[in-house]
Order: structure tokens, then C-alpha cells, then sequence
């Protein structure tokens, strides 16, 4: 089949071969934009069949359609990508999994548990740097080319897309496909990770928030594997990427160097932008039920912002939903810390009560349940905790 270069103004692909990325260096020379391939060509058609995916994802019930969070995401991708902006659309789906992806036709697929993880502006940048990265080099193209050869190039894709048909992203069979199918070589991801560093210095960005984001990620791994959870069956991330000490190392070496004004994190604009979802998306980080790693977001988030109600609320909720030996107390101390702190839900209120209630404390259940009328008179449980109060006084 008919192949040819996607260069404007270049009759090569040398950079293909990570041209501009040297082993002692982040001077990456981006390259010009890209051409639409022709129909005919081994490209074109998968760009094809991309475009047409990317209309299904547009309908999907996953989608986030808030133009505010869509346009400060975007904005951060185009200004990263410079000269490629044009082509950058992103879309940001709501799945509590910590993924991002890039189409070779400039899709970009933001996960709602990618962004409930980054503690600011930065760190987004990194991830998007990174696939920006992706992008630039074609890894895409090859990655799809070579899933195409398979019988399963439609399911694959399909699954990559966040389900846009309706079904279950989360499942534990979808992310082996995803891990198996779609996985990028190590050395790509290397130079991802070079390029990403590269595109969010020159913006501005500090890189060290590049290496804090692999940190974290590491950190929730352990955290599930002290409770007992498996984490290659969900994670994605550490199927194909460098090993966790590598990739520590080289991103630790990378915020060492002079970055002259690459000092930004943006975490104000970043809480911000995330604010009309950050509930939401803590609720769907719970239902999970990946209680090792959510325990330690949950923490990491408390460190950064004490006196975060939200966070201390889905911190007792893991506990109570887990139900472990001494996850009750854990819960109700979570639970009256909340109460002690900012911007804390109604909802502590009924979960306040609901443990108490449990536990033969009816007096103490009774005032929990009042007070979350109080708050939330038409919340759609109203009637239930009513009837929890009826039973308490008869």
C-alpha cells in the first residue's frame, strides 16, 4: 500500500527517528505541521477511521461538556503544541482512570481521574507534553498500524475511546486489551517524556512537577499493593512505560537543569478550573472501589490543601464503603474532621448519621440527620432519612 511523508516542506521523515531528541539534551526541534494524508494511503485510511471514531466519542454520554473546563485544558495543549495548535482537539471523558491518549489525527482523550490526580497546572502540562510528544514523532501511527494488521483493531480502538458506545471503560478485561493492544514501546515513551519536559519548560512550566506526577502515580501503586489490590490489572500506565526507577531518575535529572523562567505551577487556576467537578469527580474516584490507591490520592490531596472538607468527606466514605476491621473509627474520624474544615458537603452529614445509626448511637445519628436536612431539604434521599428520624423517635 501507498505510503507517504506527513512533512509540509520536508520530503524526509528523519524525525521520525527521534530527530531532535538527543540522549544528553531536551533541545527538540518541533517539527512543521502536518499534512492530511490521501485517502489511498496506509495513513489516510486510519486517519479515516479516527475521524470517524472521533464523531462517536462526540455523542458520548462519558463526555464532559463544560465549555470553561474544555477551554482551559485546551488552551494548555495549544499552547504546547505552538505551531501545531490547529490540529489539537481534546476531549475530556469522564472515567475515573488515570489515561490520557493521542489519535495521529490530533484527538486528545482526557480522563477525569488524570485530572482529579494533578495538584495544578503544571503537572497537567507534563501529561499533555507527553502526548503532545507522541504526536509530534507519529508514535501514534505506528502504534494503530500495527493494531490494524490484528482482528481486533476495532475493538481496540473502540475500548481507547472511553467506551463512546455505552459500555463499561472501568472493566478489568477492557484495560488488559487496552494494555496489550495499544501500549507504546518504552523508547517512545522515553522521548515523550523528553519532548513533554521540553514543550512545558519553554512555557513556562517548572519541570520538576513532571517527575512529582510519575511520583504520585508510583505512590498510589504501593499503596494498593499494601492492600492487597493489584495494580497491573487496572493501571495501564505501568504496562509499557519505563521502570518506576528509570524514569525517577531521569525526570529527578531533568528538573536539575537551568530552565531560565520555567518556574510556574498555576495550582490556583488549576483548583479553579477543576472546582464545578472536583465533587463529582471525587464521588466517581470512590465507586472504584480501589480503596489503597484512593486512600493515598485522598492524603496527598489533604497535604496540599489542609483544610479541604470535599477530600476528608470521600476519605471517610472510602473507609465506611470498605469496611475493614476498624474502618468504622477511621471513617467517623474522618468524618467529624470534615466537619471542622472548608468548604465541606451536606452529604458528611448523612454519612455522619447512617455510621452512627449503626453503631446504636441514635441521639448523636439523629442530630447528623437533621442537620443534613437542614442543608439539604431537597436532596433526593430527603424522604428516607425522614423516615430514619420517624423510626429514631417512636
Amino acid at each position: 500500500m501507498q505510503r507517504r511523508p506527513f512533512l509540509l516542506g520536508c520530503g524526509c521523515l528523519a524525525f521520525a527517528a527521534a530527530a531532535g531528541v538527543r540522549a544528553d539534551d531536551y533541545d527538540y526541534q518541533v517539527p512543521p505541521r502536518f499534512a492530511r494524508p490521501e485517502a489511498g494511503t496506509d495513513e489516510g485510511g486510519l486517519w479515516a477511521y479516527m475521524d470517524r471514531e472521533e464523531q462517536r466519542l462526540k455523542r458520548s454520554s462519558f463526555l464532559i461538556r463544560d465549555p470553561a473546563l474544555h477551554g482551559y485544558v485546551n488552551g494548555i495543549a495549544c499552547r504546547l503544541a505552538g505551531e501545531h495548535c490547529p490540529e489539537m482537539r481534546v476531549y475530556l471523558v469522564r472515567t475515573p482512570y488515570f489515561n490520557a491518549s493521542m489519535a495521529p489525527n490530533g484527538m486528545m482523550q482526557v480522563w477525569s481521574g488524570l485530572l482529579v490526580r494533578m495538584q495544578n497546572e503544571a503537572q497537567l502540562a507534563a501529561v499533555l507534553g507527553h502526548e503532545i510528544g507522541h504526536y509530534l514523532q507519529r508514535d501514534s501511527v505506528e502504534r494503530l498500524r500495527d493494531a490494524k494488521s490484528r482482528s481486533s483493531f476495532g475493538l481496540i480502538v473502540g475500548l481507547a475511546l472511553g467506551a463512546v458506545g455505552g459500555g463499561s471503560v472501568g472493566s478489568l478485561a477492557q484495560m488488559g486489551i487496552l494494555a496489550g493492544g495499544l501500549a507504546y514501546g518504552r523508547d517512545q515513551e522515553r522521548v515523550a517524556d523528553k519532548i513533554g519536559i521540553a514543550l512545558m519548560a519553554r512555557n513556562g512550566y517548572a519541570p520538576a512537577e513532571a517527575g512529582r506526577v510519575w511520583g504520585q502515580l508510583l505512590e498510589e501503586a504501593e499503596g494498593a499493593k499494601a492492600a492487597g489490590e493489584d495494580v497491573s490489572s487496572t493501571n495501564i500506565l505501568f504496562a509499557s512505560h519505563p521502570p518506576a526507577e528509570e524514569r525517577r531518575e531521569v525526570l529527578a535529572a531533568a528538573a536539575k537543569r537551568d530552565w531560565p523562567g520555567a518556574a510556574r505551577t498555576g495550582a490556583d487556576e488549576y483548583r479553579a478550573a477543576l472546582a464545578p467537578h472536583r465533587m463529582g469527580f471525587l464521588y466517581d474516584e470512590v465507586r472504584r472501589r480501589r480503596f489503597g490507591e484512593s486512600l493515598v490520592l485522598f492524603d496527598r490531596l489533604l497535604k496540599s490543601s489542609p483544610r479541604d472538607g470535599q477530600v476528608q468527606y470521600f476519605k471517610g466514605e472510602a473507609y465506611r464503603q470498605r469496611g475493614r476491621e476498624g474502618d468504622t473509627r477511621l471513617a467517623l474520624e474522618a468524618y467529624r474532621a470534615a466537619l471542622e474544615m472548608d468548604s465541606t458537603p451536606p452529604e458528611v452529614h448523612r454519612s455522619l448519621g447512617t455510621v452512627l445509626r449503626q453503631a446504636g448511637e441514635n441521639a448523636e445519628a439523629t442530630r447528623a440527620f437533621q442537620r443534613y436536612l437542614e442543608l439539604k431539604p431537597g436532596a433526593e434521599d430527603a424522604e428516607l432519612i425522614r423516615s430514619y428520624l420517624t423510626g429514631s423517635q417512636s
